[in-house]
């Protein structure tokens, strides 16, 4: 089946499915603030990020981002049977056959922006016993306060991502927004983690944002001013998500999530 995909311009938005499962907590403990109509209200908006017994599911998706000019990848998913999410997330994931449904060789992406270094989002990143790049060809993008913060994140990432990307040559460390030859932008997005990044695609009077975790449930798009418990500056990432989610009037916002059941909903 085609991966389900936005058309913005030059550009196709294409969301792939890497894997669906439950939290590992109860999402109450996510969303310690969250009032029980504010859960009602975002239920009604995802109905299907609760199961029948109370539990928070969350997809687990990547983005791929066509143009003429190439191919970008946002985020890595979870990854395969020993990926490092294996701890909690349903793996193996299944991007690889994602990526071959919408038509796109590894080979082909030019740009690998991952918009944070928690596992869910790097699982495809390198791979195997040699911890090589999964996507041979492209320069993965990390903002640098990101790397610089891994001890806080996850220092097992160090040697397990960031080395052999170093090794590689496949490494670029950006240090805030930055446009890409393939015309996304990458925006700053911190909060989350101290170098959360987001990537933006624009035509005309459209903009799809691509999130990574900038929301992670319904709840957070209905009420931005809401956080969740594994956020490291929680004040910090509600500005970032209200930054993104202001976008003017005039302008129609389409958001592409990792975690919410859609894959595309507009804010």
């Amino acid at each position: 089946m085609t991966p389900p995909s936005l058309r913005l311009g030059a550009h196709t938005v294409i969301a792939l499915a890497d894997g669906e499962g439950p939290f590992f907590s109860p999402r109450a403990e996510a969303f310690p603030d969250a009032s029980a109509a504010q859960w009602a209200d975002a239920d009604a908006f995802d109905s299907g990020a609760v199961d029948g017994e109370g539990r928070w599911v969350l997809s687990f998706r990547a983005f791929a981002v066509r143009s003429d000019a190439g191919v970008t990848l946002v985020d890595a998913g979870i990854g395969p049977a020993d990926s490092p999410a294996a701890a909690w997330a349903p793996v193996p994931g299944r991007l690889p056959e994602e990526l071959a449904a919408a038509g796109i060789d590894p080979a082909e992406v030019s740009n690998v922006v991952l918009t944070h270094l928690h596992t869910d989002h790097v699982g495809w990143a390198v791979v195997g016993a040699d911890r090589r790049p999964f996507f041979p060809n492209a320069e993965y993008l990390l903002q640098r306060a990101e790397v610089e913060a891994i001890d806080a994140i996850n220092p097992g990432l160090r040697e397990g991502l960031i080395d052999p990307l170093r090794r590689d040559g496949r490494l670029r460390l950006l240090d805030g927004d930055a446009a890409l030859r393939t015309g996304e932008r990458v925006v700053a997005t911190p909060g989350h983690t101290p170098g959360h990044q987001s990537v933006l695609v624009a035509s005309g009077r459209e903009v799809a944002a691509v999130t990574g975790d900038l929301l992670v449930h319904a709840i957070q798009l209905r009420h931005p001013e809401l956080a969740y418990a594994h956020e490291m500056d929680p004040e910090e990432a509600r500005r970032s998500r209200e930054r993104i989610l202001g976008v003017e009037a005039a302008t129609t916002l389409h958001l592409a999530t990792p975690h919410l059941t859609a894959p595309f909903v507009s804010a």
